[in-house]
């Protein structure tokens, strides 16, 4: 199966396993993928994710966070989009929800989080923001 943005299929299925209170949810397994994840796992936003087989191809099982019975994502977008690429810098990083929330950057350094990046001093591609 082809997609045109594979990191945007990802977040929807994320999106809609919340909105059906899953507990997890799979998704084919990239490295960009992978490294978004491990991103959302270091901030929390997940349990985590691990990696596995179905029909011979490589899936990622992504556990969901849940708290006192509300999802610990409450919006996830995409923000650059293969029909629109956003970029910023390390001056303009968009913060997300007063800072309650992340943006996630494709930068020179590897996929990271708005703050991390800002520690870094790295600006990048606006791959999606989480609150």
């Amino acid at each position: 199966m082809s997609f045109s943005d594979p990191l945007g299929d990802m977040l929807t299925r994320i999106r809609n396993a919340i909105m059906r209170n899953r507990t997890s949810v799979s998704t084919p397994a990239s490295n960009l993928r992978g490294r978004v994840l491990d991103v959302l796992a270091d901030e929390g936003f997940i349990r985590g994710y691990s990696e596995g087989q179905v029909d011979g191809f490589r899936v990622f099982n992504i556990e969901l966070k849940y708290f006192e019975g509300e999802a610990v994502i409450r919006d996830i977008k995409r923000v650059s989009k293969p029909g629109r690429r956003v970029y910023s810098s390390v001056k303009t990083l968009p913060q997300v929800r007063n800072g309650l929330g992340i943006s996630i950057l494709s930068t020179p350094k590897g996929v990271m989080s708005d703050n991390s990046a800002r520690d870094e001093n790295v600006g990048g591609e606006v791959l999606c923001q989480v609150s």
